[in-house]
């Protein structure tokens, strides 16, 4: 997954072509807004019109991949006489970074699916349905990426969730989420605590109901049980994301013990 914001429109392209012609049709592209911690405070780029930006991104890098030359006015940036020197015969899918309503149905009209993550199980139906909206209910790829921790010390494993949470909750964008999918009111306590510069009463105010819904931990066996609950719900694309919250796990034996055949 590519921002948007910190590398320019022809260089996406080009890197893109070259994957897809390296890897034909295996390299999907993801394209993103990222964050305003990231874009401004990090990279000194003016975090302006997310939207538009991810979506004209994704339009400009659709015309790119036709091989032709691309002289085009796009909302948010211009692109004068630029054509790839690698045209991929398979050209890359692309699928969005989307959180709420509207990028999830501008990447179901603009592009091949979506990708999300920092969501339970049973937050899947509420963001599927906006990707499909977006497409008039045509089928898109719907990637989560998965928090995993499969070890059954809940204890360890939910102290190291909630520090996460809390450093991701206080992004703006992830904020916002997180309200859209209705757990404003359980994750209240965390905000106004991070608020007034309190971060341990932050981590300590996130239920761990919160940590139960965001992050699978438990035996590898209802770790995989509970990752079929994303996939049942609409998740066509499980990406797991093994969390090394317990100092006893080995991140192989980890990875090994999730696969779909483990069982």
């Amino acid at each position: 997954i590519l921002p948007a914001y910190t590398r320019a429109p022809a260089l996406l392209a080009q890197s893109a072509a070259t994957l897809a012609d390296a890897a034909p049709g295996r390299f999907v592209l993801g394209i993103g807004s990222s964050s305003n911690v990231i874009v401004e405070q990090w990279n000194d780029v003016p975090f302006e019109q997310p939207y538009r930006k991810v979506r004209d991104t994704v339009r400009f890098l659709r015309d790119a991949f036709t091989g032709e030359k691309i002289d085009r006015t796009y909302d948010t940036f211009r692109i004068r006489g630029f054509r790839l020197g690698i045209r991929p015969e398979q050209p890359p899918r692309i699928v969005v970074a989307a959180l709420r309503e509207g990028m999830l149905e501008m990447a179901g009209r603009e592009a091949d699916g979506a990708i999300t993550n920092w969501l339970g199980a049973d937050d899947v139906p509420q963001v599927a349905a906006a990707l499909r909206a977006g497409a008039d209910g045509a089928d898109r790829e719907l990637v989560a990426r998965i928090f995993v921790c499969p070890s059954d010390d809940a204890d360890v494993v939910r102290a190291g969730a909630r520090r996460a949470i809390a450093a991701y909750m206080n992004v703006p964008v992830y904020a916002a989420f997180q309200e859209w999918l209705g757990r404003g009111e359980q994750l209240a306590g965390m905000w106004a605590a991070w608020k007034a510069g309190d971060r341990t009463q932050a981590v300590a105010e996130i239920p761990d109901s919160v940590v139960d819904d965001l992050v699978v931990h438990g035996t590898p066996e209802v770790c995989r049980a509970r990752i079929q609950q994303y996939v049942d719900h609409g998740v066509t694309t499980p990406a797991l994301a093994i969390l090394p919250f317990d100092p006893e796990l080995d991140q192989w034996d980890a990875v090994r013990s999730l696969a779909p055949n483990a069982g």
